[in-house]
């Protein structure tokens, strides 16, 4: 099982280096952190008394890696889901937000448990979780990561600017879909029949 320190480099890698793509909500990014994250945790690195994307391209890798574990995984309780389940929720937390922790609870209620979508890992969703996990263990991960997958094809159904995330230019599966199917079993995969069928709406 990776350690919380690897999956985090991993989280890094998948990210990349400095962007600022117009169409990304999340504004200027490096390795995954967004200038609102970091005008958010006041991260002055240029000590000029105001974040910028001049702090965003500062930002190192170690200091990315440190706000991923301390905010998005030991803050948001993700330590204490089951461990073979903390790696995709975390890597959806870093790119999504609460929705990861929302996806989660919504996951909970289709296996009939009695939770509040709150984005909140509190003393019931965790509790449901592992209760859950208990009766299915050995389908909980690829579920997590198939509602993941279908989330982000719905986003992209709703946000026209949004589904060259979702689809390469030569229609393949874009890096949203390669990205919630790194969590998923190989036998789950959509081939490339089943996402060009999935988003043949969108012209």
């Amino acid at each position: 099982m990776q350690s919380i320190d690897e999956i985090a480099t991993e989280i890094v890698r998948r990210e990349g280096g400095y962007v600022n793509d117009a169409d990304d909500p999340g504004g200027a990014t490096k390795y995954g952190v967004t200038i609102h994250t970091m005008r958010r945790l006041g991260l002055d690195l240029t000590g000029d008394g105001k974040v910028t994307t001049a702090d965003v391209k500062a930002l190192t890798i170690k200091q990315a890696i440190d706000i991923f574990k301390k905010h998005y995984f030991y803050g948001p309780k993700i330590d204490q889901l089951p461990k073979a389940l903390q790696a995709s929720v975390f890597d959806m937390q870093v790119n999504s937000g609460s929705r990861a922790i929302k996806l989660l609870q919504e996951l909970l209620i289709m296996f009939g448990e009695d939770v509040v979508t709150d984005g909140i890992l509190g003393p019931q969703t965790l509790a449901s979780t592992h209760a859950t996990w208990k009766q299915a263990p050995d389908h909980m991960v690829d579920a997590y990561g198939i509602e993941r997958r279908n989330y982000y094809y719905r986003l992209a159904d709703g946000r026209p600017l949004s589904r060259k995330y979702a689809r390469r230019q030569d229609g393949g599966k874009g890096g949203w879909i390669i990205r919630a199917e790194t969590f998923i079993a190989q036998r789950f995969h959509l081939s490339t029949k089943q996402h060009l069928k999935r988003i043949s709406s969108w012209g």
